[in-house]
Order: C-alpha cells, then sequence, then structure tokens
C-alpha cells in the first residue's frame, strides 16, 4: 500500500512537472532593428502565454537565408518559426515546405496591404505573415538639398539625383554624395542594383528564359552605379549592406541614400539619428522608365511542415504581426518607431501619420511596385527586386560577387557583365530552362 502511494506522488509530481514545462519555439531572424525591438518584447508574450518560451537564433541577412534554406529543404527541424520573405513564401509553399497561416478574426487577414499579401499567399491561402514591409525610395539630406540650391522632385530621374550628389558631395567635411549597397548579395547589393537594372529599361531574363546580364540595359545601369559610388560615394562601399549604410546616414555621412523603406523610421528617429529632423523623402528614381524602379518585400514569419510545435508558432505569429502588436511598440518606443508596410489600419491611425513623415510616400511606393510587371520588355517571372524561381538565389549570389567587384576596381565593368552572363546561363540550363 505504501509503495502505491508513493509511486502515486511521483506520477502526480512528474505530470505536476509536466504540465508546467513551456513549450520552446526556436525563432530564426534576421539582425534588423525592427525585429531587435520585438526580441526585447518577448516578455509580454511569455506573460501572455506562460506556456510558451520564446528562443530567439538571430542571424545577419545573408546567414539568416542560408540557414533557412539548407533547414527547410532537408527538413531539419532547427527552427519552429522562421523569418523569410516574398522570394521564398511562393517557391516554398508550392513545394509543401510551409504550413499556412491560421488566421481568424480578431487577425483581420483583410487588414493587410493587397501587394503584400498577395506576394505571401498561394491559391488564397497566407503561407508567411507579414511583420514589416518595405518598397525601396530615396532619402536625403533636405538642408545639404537647400545649401547647394538643389530642389528634389517627388519623383526624381537619376539624372537629376547625380547632380545633387556631385554638388553635395563632401569628403573632406564627412559628407558622402550618394550612399548605395555594394556588399555581395541576392538580397543585398543585388536587390538595390535589379531595381537600378528595371529602370535603365532591362530584366534578368527574356521569354525565353535567356539571361540578359550582358545586354545594353545592365552595361548602361551598372556603369551608372560605379561611375557614381566611385565619385560621390563612401569609401569602402564594396562591403556596405542595409546596416552599414543606416549607420553612415544616421551619423551625418550621406546627403542621399537609396534603399527600403523601412529605413525611414530610423533615420527620423532622434534617439537613433544625428539628422532625423533634416530628412525628407522621394520616391526611388527613374531612367528610361518608371517600371520595378523600387521593389517589393516584406519580412515575414513563416513555419515549416518539419516543426513539432505548430499550435504554439500560430500563436507567436498572430501576436508578433497584430494590430495589437504595433499598439504595443507605438506604447512602449513611440509611434514613429512602429514595423509598417503590412497593415491598412497602420496608414489610417492619425498618431502614426502625425509621427511618421515618411508615411506618406512610404506607402506610395509599396502600392505603385507590381511584382507580376517590373520590368519594359516582357518578363517570364514574378519580382521586381528577384525572379521567384528556386534557380535564382544561386544566380543573384554569383552576379552579386561580381558587381561588388566591379565597384571596388578589381573587375571592369564588362568583365564582371561577361562572368555573371555565364554563370547564369550555366545555372538555367542545369536547371533545365532550356538546352
Amino acid at each position: 500500500m505504501q509503495r502505491f502511494i508513493k509511486t502515486g506522488l511521483v506520477v502526480a509530481l512528474a505530470s505536476a512537472g509536466m504540465a508546467q514545462a513551456a513549450t520552446e519555439l526556436v525563432i530564426a531572424t534576421v539582425n534588423n532593428g525592427h525585429m531587435i525591438e520585438m526580441q526585447k518584447l518577448t516578455p509580454f508574450f511569455e506573460k501572455a502565454n506562460p506556456d510558451i518560451k520564446l528562443k530567439w537564433v538571430t542571424l545577419e541577412e545573408g546567414t539568416l537565408r542560408q540557414r533557412v534554406t539548407t533547414d527547410i529543404a532537408t527538413k531539419g527541424g532547427q527552427f519552429d518559426v522562421m523569418t523569410i520573405g516574398m522570394y521564398e513564401a511562393p517557391i516554398w509553399s508550392k513545394k509543401g515546405w510551409l504550413l499556412p497561416i491560421a488566421t481568424d478574426a480578431a487577425y483581420d487577414v483583410d487588414d493587410l496591404l493587397p501587394a503584400i499579401r498577395a506576394g505571401l499567399s498561394l491559391d488564397g491561402k497566407l503561407y508567411a505573415s507579414p511583420f514589416y514591409g518595405e518598397s525601396s525610395m530615396l532619402m536625403y539630406r533636405k538642408d545639404l538639398a537647400d545649401k547647394v540650391g538643389f530642389k528634389m522632385p517627388d519623383q526624381p530621374t537619376w539624372t537629376q539625383v547625380k547632380e545633387f550628389a556631385d554638388k553635395a558631395n563632401d569628403p573632406k567635411g564627412g559628407v558622402y554624395g550618394m550612399c548605395l549597397r555594394g556588399k555581395p548579395g541576392w538580397g543585398d547589393n543585388m536587390a538595390f542594383l535589379s531595381t537600378l537594372v528595371n529602370t535603365y529599361g532591362g530584366q534578368w531574363f527574356d521569354m525565353k528564359w535567356q539571361p540578359q546580364i550582358d545586354t545594353k540595359p545592365w552595361k548602361d545601369a551598372i556603369n551608372f552605379y560605379v561611375d557614381i559610388m566611385k565619385k560621390d560615394g563612401p569609401p569602402g562601399a564594396s562591403a556596405n549592406s542595409f546596416n552599414e549604410n543606416l549607420a553612415l546616414f544616421n551619423e551625418g555621412k550621406c546627403a542621399m541614400w537609396v534603399d527600403a523603406t523601412i529605413a525611414a523610421s530610423f533615420i527620423s528617429d532622434p534617439k537613433q539619428s544625428k539628422v532625423a529632423d533634416k530628412v525628407a523623402f522621394a520616391q526611388a528614381p527613374t531612367a528610361v522608365t518608371p517600371k520595378g524602379a523600387n521593389w517589393l518585400w516584406a519580412w515575414s514569419l513563416a513555419i515549416p511542415a518539419s516543426s513539432t510545435k505548430v499550435d504554439a508558432a500560430q500563436t507567436f505569429i498572430k501576436w508578433a504581426t497584430s494590430k495589437d502588436y504595433i499598439k504595443l511598440v507605438a506604447k512602449e518606443t513611440g509611434w514613429n518607431t512602429v514595423p509598417t508596410g503590412t497593415r491598412k489600419s497602420t496608414y489610417q491611425t492619425p498618431e502614426f501619420l502625425k509621427a511618421s513623415k515618411f508615411a506618406e510616400a512610404e506607402k506610395k511606393a509599396i502600392d505603385t511596385a507590381n511584382p507580376n510587371d517590373s520590368t519594359l520588355p516582357k518578363s517570364p517571372y514574378v519580382g521586381v527586386q528577384y525572379a521567384a524561381i528556386p534557380e535564382f538565389q544561386a544566380i543573384g549570389v554569383a552576379v552579386g560577387q561580381q558587381m561588388s567587384a566591379a565597384l571596388s576596381g578589381k573587375v571592369t565593368v564588362d568583365e564582371a557583365l561577361k562572368t555573371s552572363q555565364t554563370a547564369a546561363e550555366r545555372e538555367m540550363k542545369k536547371g533545365g530552362y532550356y538546352k
């Protein structure tokens, strides 16, 4: 009898321990400002959901992409929630690698901006929930424009932008006329350069899937890029991507910067930026055509099919991408710091509009980006700053390395384009697009 009581007590204690053991969610994310803020707000989620504990794996953008791609392709099961973008979402959902997001009335999926929602859906189902969305635009120092007598149009051309860059460039004074991405990577320098090529009338592939990298539009675009950066860019630009240029701009060292609209909330925040009261915004510059001049992207949260903690993952994602989360950030750090580019309701909130002088330009850029019609000649792929095919990742990385080498002067532009064309042709033949 005594033995039974002891055994029963052990079972009861074990059951109590199991009831208290929280589910640990492993979340892979990128080291961008909004994600860092989300990690700081972990206690709010864990207090509301005491049965779930969050474990963060925070990685630099390129490393994140490699880790999550390898994990999901091999069904490794390292992560329960992955931060992915609009490139991965349609490809991975078609392969059955992602689980649909379980939305409810409180989540209000119809509140998501149409362009963002469409890019993360397959057959009407949402497969990744947008944490923040973005396009790209021009951010500039209004005080420097006034100083040199330059008036920036709302929709400038690259010729006009270069005029201002030349006038504002003052290396001895610690100000560079133009900051642009140079760090190699399909989501680093090639995100920007693809939009530059688009507006110069170029494309990644023609309707027969033949790579078009050695064509005139590419040559014109990349020569312009290398020229403006050599003349007006900061030293070591071939190592700079989003975070590096953000730091330069916040230190007052960039007269202009064309990059993700999400940067606007950081450079206009006096807690982060020395020039917060001097910045202004315009649409991404155009050249031959406005098509594809500004990209479309959303860093989003998704659940790999290999996850064994699906219910907890759904609970976390709904919290992190909800209207209430945006209000929580506003309460904790201010409306000018909330993750933007995902919900219509954010742009209908008077407090946000008052605190965020970039709101109108940001929303216009997102609304006008069209992944289904982003090039002057007709293209067979979906995507503005990428082509939504599995082979693009390898191609974009290879081309990005060549463009970075051209920027640093290790190879000529013509050599970089020729090598890139050969690499792209090899990947497309290997993928069976043509013989």
